[in-house]
């Protein structure tokens, strides 16, 4: 099976899919595109992915683009170890936490979102990191308030990783990006610390990509 995944070291889209790509043990190989130097508008680059973001999942002839679309196409490729329950309910209680961080808090601190802050409003260094802690923090926060209210062990459903555990771990990786204390929220580093004790979270961290430099928050 011959997959290729176009990412980012530091993108937590990417980190989302190089999670589940090893959870399912699928081999891939992954091509980087450099959103901080603006790769993604490359032509060649557009020929692959017209939204010019990434990830990109190609599998043969298909193209794979945002990464909860590439989490099910691979669930529906592998189905086994399932990433989304099977029971309705638990379903879509995976899907509400997934989203929490891919349509609400994430999609605030992206790049693109930054230089937009600062071609529209000038914003300098210190208030575009305000801005990201901000948003960071409210993922944090609402994860933490839902978590209190159905906690679970080890992960949030129980003894199996859901793609909301994914998620989730995500928003952690950008919290340790902007260097975030978590000691407000002891239930998702709990959960954090159970997920990246395990191979395909820790060896999909972005600080053990081969990309990895030690540069201000991005």
């Amino acid at each position: 099976m011959n997959i290729q995944l176009y990412g980012f070291w530091r993108s937590l889209a990417s980190f989302r899919v190089r999670v589940a790509l090893k959870l399912k043990g699928l081999p891939f190989e992954e091509i980087p595109v450099d959103i901080l130097s603006g790769e993604q508008f490359d032509p060649d680059y557009d020929a692959v992915n017209t939204e010019r973001v990434v990830p990109t999942l190609v599998h043969g002839e298909h193209r794979v683009f945002q990464s909860l679309a590439i989490i099910e196409y691979l669930e529906d490729l592998m189905p086994e170890p399932t990433l989304l329950p099977s029971d309705p309910a638990d379903r879509a209680y995976a899907r509400s936490l997934a989203l929490v961080t891919i349509a609400d808090a994430h999609p605030l601190v992206t790049p693109r979102v930054r230089n937009h802050l600062v071609k529209m409003f000038g914003a300098d260094a210190n208030a575009i990191e305000s801005w990201a802690k901000h948003w960071t923090i409210e993922g944090l926060a609402t994860y933490e308030r839902l978590l209190q209210r159905r906690p679970a062990e080890p992960f949030t459903l129980g003894q199996r990783v859901s793609v909301a555990d994914i998620c989730i771990a995500g928003q952690v990786v950008g919290a340790q990006f902007l260097k975030l204390d978590l000691a407000p929220f002891p239930a998702v580093a709990r959960l954090a610390g159970h997920c990246f004790a395990t191979p395909a979270f820790a060896t999909s961290h972005p600080f053990e990509q081969s990309g990895y430099t030690a540069i201000a928050p991005r």
